[in-house]
C-alpha cells in the first residue's frame, strides 16, 4: 500500500513539473506576442507618418507594411488561440490530477481504517481464544484434581467411613455431575459456539472491504498511468509545434521589419520633428480626460473579475458535490453499481446543474415575450367579427 502511495506521489509531482514546464512556454509565447505587438505598433506609426508625407512610393510601401501588419496580426492571433488551448488543457490536467490525488487520499484512509478494525477484531478473536483455552485447561485440571482427590478418598477412607458419610459423598458427586452436565456444560458449548460464530462473522465482514479497497485502488493507478501516457505525448507534440511556429514566423517577419525600418526611417524622422507639439498639445489636453475615465472604470472592472472568478469557484464546486452525490446513490444498488463510473456520472450531474437554468430561462421567456395573436387571413367575415369587438369594447 505504501509503495502505491508513493508511486502515485511521484506521479503528480511529474505532472506538476510537466504543468509548470507547460507555465513556461506559456509565458515565452506571450513575450513573443507582446514584442510582435510592439512591431506592428510601429509599423503602423511608420504607416501614418508615410500617408501624412503623402508620396507615392510611401503609399507602396506603406501598402506592404500594411499587409505585413495584418499577417502579422493572424499569426499573433493564431498564437493567442493556442495559449488558450493550452491553458485549458493545463486547467484540465491539473483538475484531474487534484480529483485523482483525492481519490487516492481517501482510499488510503479507507484502507487504513479497514485495516485497523480488521486488526482490532483479530487481536479480540485471538484474546477471547486464548482465554477460551485458558478456562478449558483450568477446567480440566480441575476435574483431574477433584478424580484423583476422590479416588485417593475412597480407597484410603472407604475402609473406616461409615455408611452414611459415603452415601453422602456419593450423593453430593451425583448433583454435581448432575447440575454440570445440565446447566455447566451446555453453557461452555454455547459460549464456544458464540465465539467462534463472531469470529467467523468478523472475518466475513472484513474480507469484503479489504477486496473492495484493493479492487478501487487498482483501477485509480491504472487511470493515473493511462492518463499521463495520453497526455504526455500531446503536451509535447504541442509545445514543439508552438516553438517551431515562434521561430518560422520571427525568421520571416526579421528581414522586412528591418527594411521597412531602414527605408522609412528618415520618413519617420521628419514626421516625427513635425507632429511633436502637436502630439504634445493633444497629449497635455486628453491627458486628466483619460485619468479620470480610468479612475471611474476601475472598480467596476475588478467587481466584474471578482464576480466571475467567483462563478467559476461555486459552479465547479457544486458539479462536484453533484457528481459525489450520484456516484453514492449509484453505488448502493447492484444495479447501477456497474454503471458508477467518473465518465458517466459527469452528464447527469452536468444535466443536474443546467435543467434549473434552463427551466428559469423558459419561465422568463413565456412570462415576459409572450407573442401576439396572428391575424387570420380570411375575407370579409373576419373584418366584420373585428369590428364586432370594436363596437363591444366602445360600449
Amino acid at each position: 500500500m505504501c509503495y502505491f502511495y508513493h508511486a502515485a506521489e511521484s506521479g503528480i509531482a511529474e505532472r506538476s513539473q510537466e504543468l509548470k514546464n507547460k507555465d513556461v512556454g506559456i509565458a515565452k509565447l506571450e513575450k513573443a506576442i507582446e514584442e510582435k505587438s510592439q512591431n506592428i505598433a510601429s509599423l503602423q506609426a511608420e504607416i501614418a507618418s508615410l500617408q501624412a508625407k503623402g508620396s507615392i512610393a510611401a503609399e507602396e510601401q506603406a501598402g506592404k507594411a500594411n499587409a505585413r501588419a495584418v499577417e502579422l496580426e493572424k499569426q499573433i492571433e493564431k498564437l493567442q488561440t493556442d495559449i488558450e488551448a493550452q491553458s485549458s488543457q493545463r486547467t484540465a490536467l491539473e483538475a484531474r490530477a487534484n480529483d485523482a490525488e483525492k481519490k487516492v487520499e481517501e482510499l488510503t484512509a479507507k484502507l487504513s481504517s479497514i485495516q485497523k478494525e480488521s486488526d482490532e477484531r483479530k487481536r479480540k478473536i485471538k484474546k477471547t481464544e486464548r482465554a477460551l483455552k485458558v478456562a478449558e485447561e483450568e477446567l480440566m485440571r480441575l476435574q483431574l484434581e477433584a478424580s484423583a482427590k476422590a479416588k485417593q478418598l475412597t480407597e484410603v477412607h472407604g475402609a473406616w467411613l461409615p455408611p452414611w458419610l459415603v452415601a453422602q459423598y456419593a450423593h453430593y458427586m451425583e448433583v454435581v455431575s448432575g447440575h454440570w452436565s445440565q446447566h455447566g456444560k451446555p453453557a461452555m458449548q454455547n459460549f464456544l459456539q458464540k465465539a467462534s460464530e463472531k469470529s467467523a462473522q468478523a472475518k466475513k465482514w472484513a474480507e469484503p472491504h479489504i477486496e473492495t479497497a484493493k479492487a478501487k485502488w487498482v483501477p485509480v493507478k491504472e487511470k493515473l498511468v493511462v492518463l499521463k501516457k495520453n497526455a504526455e505525448p500531446y503536451i509535447q507534440k504541442v509545445s514543439t509545434r508552438s516553438v517551431e511556429l515562434y521561430e518560422t514566423s520571427r525568421d520571416a517577419v526579421a528581414p522586412h521589419v528591418v527594411k521597412a525600418k531602414e527605408f522609412a526611417h528618415p520618413y519617420y524622422q521628419e514626421a516625427k520633428k513635425f507632429s511633436k507639439p502637436y502630439i504634445d498639445q493633444v497629449a497635455e489636453i486628453t491627458k486628466p480626460h483619460v485619468e479620470k475615465v480610468r479612475t471611474a472604470l476601475k472598480p467596476y472592472t475588478k467587481r466584474v473579475v471578482h464576480a466571475y472568478g467567483s462563478f467559476l469557484e461555486s459552479a465547479t464546486t457544486y458539479h462536484r458535490q453533484a457528481q459525489a452525490t450520484i456516484l453514492d446513490y449509484l453505488h448502493q444498488h447492484e444495479i447501477t453499481r456497474s454503471l458508477a463510473t467518473k465518465e458517466l456520472v459527469w452528464f447527469p450531474a452536468s444535466a443536474l446543474l443546467a435543467l434549473p437554468v434552463f427551466f428559469i430561462y423558459r419561465l422568463l421567456i413565456d412570462t415576459f415575450c409572450t407573442k401576439k395573436p396572428k391575424r387570420s387571413r380570411g375575407g370579409n367575415g373576419n373584418h366584420g367579427h373585428k369590428r364586432h369587438k370594436r363596437r363591444h369594447t366602445d360600449k
